[in-house]
């Protein structure tokens, strides 16, 4: 028994322990009919959260990354929020460099991009600039504050939206003018996008035709609340369908509403799920 109870102290002590989940400041979906006075609007970058914490760089779930010392030379020693962002339609390629145990030089494909300093004082303009004044005494080529631009109307809104999605672009983040830093679901940070997201559990592969012959043509996807089951055949590129996601994979897709059956409209395929 003492052998036990020494080495449970040994594990606790010694060995590393699991990331325990940051509380960050989440969006709300945004919904037509709010009045858009004093909003603030970027474009919403497909990349991988993160926090740097004046001395390591962690994901929301408190898991450490692992970039060389290049990549974080001139980061501040004050929190800052942002995105790994390796540029429009490379999340997959962003998850396969930051999830690797040791720092490498892919992560000098990538740039964070910041969108908040959590511990800053005042509202939320205010704490941005301090951001932008650090990097503007030390820049990095590894970083940039996120331009923001104020929204004058649904009009306005829209025709960003359109311009961002034409361009590959995911959608718009909105920030409440002078709003503070909260903890979870803010009504102070919004996200809008075309179309709506959600997740489902691959259960087969089934072949493709053409010039898919010989690989993945679709994936049979199963809802995880339901049990609804139907097929995804966009939005693969020929890597994916190469190499499609295993069977019990949880992967997030895109849609456009439901059909009266429950199957999603339209699905396409966006990436595996990322939990780290």
């Amino acid at each position: 028994m003492k052998k036990i109870i020494a080495l449970l102290v040994f594990a606790t002590c010694f060995l590393p322990q699991a990331g325990r989940a940051l509380e960050v400041m989440q969006p709300l979906v945004y919904k037509e009919g709010i009045d858009l006075s004093g909003w603030l609007m970027s474009e919403k970058l497909d990349g991988v959260r993160a926090y740097w914490d004046g001395k390591r760089l962690l994901s929301k779930n408190g898991v450490q990354f692992n970039p060389p010392a290049t990549f974080t030379e001139n980061f501040p020693n004050f929190e800052v929020e942002g995105e790994l962002w390796g540029g429009r339609n490379t999340f997959e390629k962003t998850v396969s460099i930051v999830t690797q145990k040791d720092a490498h030089i892919g992560w000098l494909e990538l740039k964070f991009a910041i969108f908040d300093v959590p511990k800053a004082s005042g509202g939320f303009e205010d704490r941005l600039n301090k951001a932008g004044l650090w990097f503007g005494r030390h820049p990095s080529e590894f970083a940039f504050v996120i331009d923001h631009k104020a929204v004058t109307g649904e009009e306005s809104l829209r025709n960003e939206l359109e311009m961002i999605e034409k361009v590959g672009g995911e959608g718009i983040i909105l920030r409440r003018s002078g709003s503070p830093y909260t903890h979870g679901r803010s009504k102070d940070v919004l996200k809008l996008k075309s179309y709506s997201d959600m997740e489902a559990v691959v259960v087969g592969h089934l072949g493709g035709e053409g010039r898919n012959a010989g690989r993945m043509g679709a994936l049979l996807v199963e809802l995880p609340h339901d049990k609804t089951r139907f097929k995804i055949g966009t939005g693969f590129s020929d890597e994916v369908r190469e190499n499609p996601p295993p069977v019990g994979t949880i992967i997030t897709f895109k849609y456009y509403g439901f059909y009266n059956s429950g199957i999603p409209k339209y699905p396409s395929y966006l990436h595996e799920k990322f939990n780290y």
